[in-house]
């Protein structure tokens, strides 16, 4: 099953960005589990970093100059983070590219990895490494929705909580793009949820 799925990845053409601004390149790995059930590998970021301190997101960062390109950035931030070997990632494609709140282009890539991997967090970027069921997502399960104003643009963003994890932001935009394209879930960003859930501007 999770073959067939990630063939809607690999043919999947994201969004181009609207913007003709030459911004920082950063780049994020999206680690899901080769698995009966796939999972997404989270990390929470430690309290004390300046940016993102803790909040939850997946591994990855900024571009440095020696990068070959952000596939290289997502997998090397990956390996200094959690401890993931780049071998062991199959790298299956690109998600569409974000905007932070700090003005730095972020492009996801999705990757395959095992479900053995035993993870490493690095304690001065990462407080915890944990899963989250992919299928948890799909039924749209927020408690509150997000509203971020962007380019005169309203975006509804679900702010989802498991096991005690705030998964909201860039992250949980990202999500939804993913369970879109695998699953056909239909959340919209771009209107308010149907459903009775409240909505916060950010």
């Amino acid at each position: 099953m999770l073959d067939e799925l990630l063939l809607r990845v690999r043919s999947h053409s994201p969004r181009i960005l609207p913007t003709d601004q030459r911004l920082p390149e950063a780049a994020v790995l999206v680690p899901l589990t080769r698995s009966d059930e796939p999972e997404l590998v989270l990390t929470l970021r430690a309290s004390g970093l300046s940016t993102h301190g803790g909040e939850v997101a997946f591994p990855g960062g900024r571009r440095d100059p020696e990068d070959r390109d952000l596939i290289h950035t997502a997998l090397r931030e990956a390996e200094e983070e959690i401890g993931l070997p780049p071998g062991l990632v199959e790298v299956i494609g690109p998600l569409s590219p974000l905007v932070s709140r700090f003005g730095i282009r972020v492009t996801p890539y999705v990757g395959v990895v095992p479900d053995y991997v035993e993870y490493r967090a690095n304690d001065d970027e990462i407080a915890a490494v944990f899963s989250v069921p992919l299928r948890f997502f799909c039924e749209d399960p927020r408690e509150v929705t997000h509203r971020i104003d962007y380019e005169r643009h309203s975006w509804y963003v679900p702010c989802y909580h498991y096991e005690g994890y705030k998964i909201w932001g860039l992250t949980a935009v990202m999500i939804v793009e993913l369970v879109n394209l695998l699953f056909d879930a239909g959340i919209d960003l771009q209107q308010p949820p149907k459903s009775s859930v409240r909505i916060v501007k950010v």
